[in-house]
């Protein structure tokens, strides 16, 4: 008899990291565009304010939801960047975004409950909510020459009475889309009539390419609407190693969401925090200019990719990732672990982000201008030789 409970050794593993581990198996290198991550590394500044802070003491347990200079700086930037009122009384600093989306799982999930889930979705957030007993019913995005839209009827339509959360990202892993005002404010009446929460994936936020920032479910919410939004500083500061992330949450929940931090992590490095305060506080020159290196990298992939017989490319919004699909290729999985070996490109497999996303492939742009076209030099005569269906 196996130790482990029965759903979680069913568990799918990540195809992103089937392919991914297939980097060690061959000779040369290869061009690694499989990961959300930039080629960048955290600035000096970030990197100085955690040194100085490991260097002066703060090596102690820190406070539950965070460090007072980052929750601070968490609530000062939403209101310069964003003009969003926050109080304190709303925020926690996690040990990353995923163990914000934990903490909401655990919080939420009951047996027997659903989750409807927006897809194509980064697949950990599905598997967070698995991991705690919950039914994933997934409500796939449309897309077409215009990009990706959402049909915000199918989502109330896949609710029922043991829907316990809405799950979207916006701007979207894999996707870039975007949500609608028009259709967030639906959706949010929906979930406060219902009694459903809504888990609003909001990491790329600052990754959009006509204005500095993305639309966000709280400039709409009420203070105690069922709304939980989960931010990272893994993308706009290059800090992906870093694994520090915030949750906003309902008003009043301070005393659940302390003791879930308290039992999952008791609350990240202080250290770090102090880097994640200089970020907030003085990063919007590095965001902006790190943005436009992404517009850059945007602007090379979709022409390339436009250019390419086969391929047809969904135009993305937001954050930095193409969705592209090959005519004649459907399984991409085997498509992408091809591609490390006989072309030396890593890319993610469409399948990987669930429904919507069948025979496609992602790549991320978040990269050097000379890496990208080499890497569309790459993709474009694998595919005039690929024989795979």
């Amino acid at each position: 008899m196996s130790l482990i409970r029965p759903d979680i050794e069913a568990l799918p593993d990540s195809q992103i990291l089937d392919v991914w581990r297939m980097q060690f198996e061959v000779d040369g290198p290869v061009i690694g565009m499989w990961a959300g991550e930039p080629d960048v590394p955290t600035p000096a500044f970030i990197c100085d304010a955690a040194s100085k802070a490991l260097h002066d003491g703060h090596t102690f347990y820190s406070h539950n939801r965070g460090i007072a200079p980052v929750r601070e700086a968490l609530l000062a930037y939403y209101k310069r960047v964003c003009n969003i009122e926050l109080t304190d009384s709303r925020i926690a600093i996690t040990g990353s975004g995923m163990n914000a989306v934990m903490l909401v799982a655990q919080a939420m999930i009951r047996l027997g409950d659903n989750v409807v889930a927006i897809t194509p979705s980064w697949p950990n957030i599905c598997r967070a909510m698995q991991i705690n007993r919950a039914e994933i019913r997934e409500v796939p995005l449309l897309h077409g020459n215009a990009g990706w839209a959402l049909d915000v009827a199918a989502v109330m339509d896949a609710c029922d009475a043991h829907t316990r959360v809405i799950y979207l990202a916006s701007p979207g892993n894999p996707t870039g889309f975007e949500i609608e005002q028009e259709d967030a404010e639906t959706l949010l009446a929906f979930a406060r009539a219902r009694g459903i929460a809504i888990l609003s994936d909001e990491v790329y936020q600052r990754i959009i390419y006509d204005r500095p920032a993305a639309f966000s479910f709280l400039e709409i919410a009420r203070p105690d609407d069922p709304l939980f939004v989960v931010g990272t500083f893994s993308k706009a500061w290059a800090m992906t190693g870093w694994r520090l992330g915030w949750l906003v949450f309902p008003d009043g929940l301070v005393p659940q969401i302390e003791k879930l931090i308290q039992f999952n992590t008791s609350g990240a490095q202080a250290f770090l925090q102090y880097g994640a305060a200089a970020a907030l506080n003085d990063g919007d020159a590095f965001t902006a200019e790190f943005v436009a290196r992404c517009a850059a990298g945007r602007e090379i992939v979709n022409a390339r990719l436009g250019a390419m017989r086969r391929v047809h490319n969904v135009p993305n919004k937001g954050s930095f990732y193409a969705m592209f699909s090959i005519e004649g290729v459907k399984d991409t999985l085997t498509f992408c672990k091809r591609a490390v070996v006989e072309a030396g490109i890593g890319m993610a497999p469409g399948e990987a982000f669930g429904r919507g996303a069948e025979g496609m492939v992602r790549l991320c742009f978040a990269k050097s201008p000379a890496l990208l076209n080499e890497a569309m030099d790459r993709l474009e005569r694998f595919i005039e030789t690929y024989d795979g269906v």
